[in-house]
């Protein structure tokens, strides 16, 4: 039964089981293990299959009960019959063996789409408006859209949102036209209307040509990277953060360092200063509502970040908070101290270096 499952996923999926059975001329199936088989189409399974692949059909189903039903005719307590020397029972023997490697099939399948699922699947980047609010205030009204940046095939505990305006993502179109002119050539955008923007069918148009417009920019590798869309969804977070730092409000800046981090994930901008300065400000956050460990892990993903920069300007400030913090909760610090050794005899003493909350604070954000 085994075989014959597996005939049918390859006869189905890639059209080739008609040709194989007339090149085999009826002849009886190679005894060979199901696993060299399923490694000689791996990549053509992982590839067609991903995100379908589904592991009981309602013909295995059917094929289980006529088996039972076979097996109820034979009076209890007898063993059941060999089959004859000569005798055909199916490709791969008797019903135990075929039981047996029909469960050996469905374990090889798991582990295939567990692998194809981690290595052959493209991620993409899903871009969603979720919700739409005209806002009133005192000289203007708009709409504000809010958009949830999501990573298919994979679940996110927590969201990744911005909110944006319909001027946010005209100034967006503008700048990346001036740098990307040809990119940016085949990528259409929304027109500007004078009159009924805030009906329904308006909003509903522009959530979802909004969506078409960012998943577009994303597809071109060159945009993608560039400064303009990045800063486009986390710099406005990375503002507010840095405001509600200075001002001493930690649990409500702790929220929004915290999206701030998510975005710069979901985007792949972890390797820039912009990111190390959200591990900045989320440790001075979780420390200052004395939630070390939390800021203890802050420290070291930065410090990982910083292995090959010794002349960085955050170095010196995440390592003396890292021996601090280190200390605080019962971990190593001994490598963070041979480091700032390091860097008391190659540079200015330490006492004249910032702090981390010093330089969150003092970094400018334009």
């Amino acid at each position: 039964m085994a075989a014959r499952i597996l005939h049918r996923l390859r006869h189905a999926l890639s059209g080739e089981g008609g040709r194989e059975e007339r090149a085999c001329g009826g002849a009886e199936a190679e005894d060979c293990p199901e696993s060299s088989e399923l490694e000689d189409d791996t990549e053509g399974l992982s590839t067609r299959l991903s995100g379908t692949l589904s592991f009981t059909s309602h013909e295995e189903e059917e094929e289980n009960e006529e088996e039972e039903e076979e097996g109820e005719g034979e009076e209890q307590g007898q063993p059941r019959q060999p089959a004859a020397a000569g005798a055909e029972d199916g490709e791969w023997g008797p019903a135990a063996e075929r039981a047996s490697g029909s469960s050996l099939l469905t374990r090889q399948l798991q582990e295939l789409w567990r692998r194809s699922r981690g290595s052959l699947a493209p991620q993409r980047l899903l871009f969603e408006v979720t919700s739409a609010s005209v806002v009133s205030e005192r000289s203007s009204k708009y709409v504000l859209y809010t958009i949830y940046l999501i990573r298919s095939g994979r679940f996110d505990k927590a969201p990744a949102a911005i909110a944006r305006r319909y001027s946010d993502f005209e100034r967006l179109n503008r700048r990346l036209r001036c740098r990307f002119g040809c990119d940016m050539a085949g990528i259409a955008f929304p027109r500007k209307r004078l009159h009924q923007n805030f009906t329904a069918k308006t909003i509903a148009k522009r959530s979802r040509a909004f969506e078409q417009f960012l998943s577009h920019l994303h597809s071109i590798a060159e945009i993608r990277r560039s400064p303009e869309f990045l800063e486009f969804f986390f710099l406005q977070d990375l503002q507010a953060a840095q405001r509600l730092t200075c001002t001493g409000m930690y649990r409500e800046a702790l929220a929004t360092w915290a999206n701030a981090y998510r975005l710069q994930d979901r985007l792949g901008a972890c390797s820039s200063s912009r990111f190390l300065l959200t591990l900045a400000g989320l440790a001075v956050c979780h420390q200052e509502l004395d939630e070390l460990s939390e800021a203890h892990g802050c420290c070291e993903q930065a410090l990982q970040l910083l292995e090959a920069q010794d002349s960085h300007p955050l170095l010196g400030p995440f390592l003396q908070a890292h021996v601090h913090l280190a200390w605080k909760v019962g971990k190593d610090k001994r490598r963070s101290e041979a480091r700032l050794q390091d860097l008391r005899e190659a540079g200015p003493p330490l006492q004249q270096q910032p702090t981390l909350k010093e330089c969150l604070i003092k970094e400018p954000l334009e």
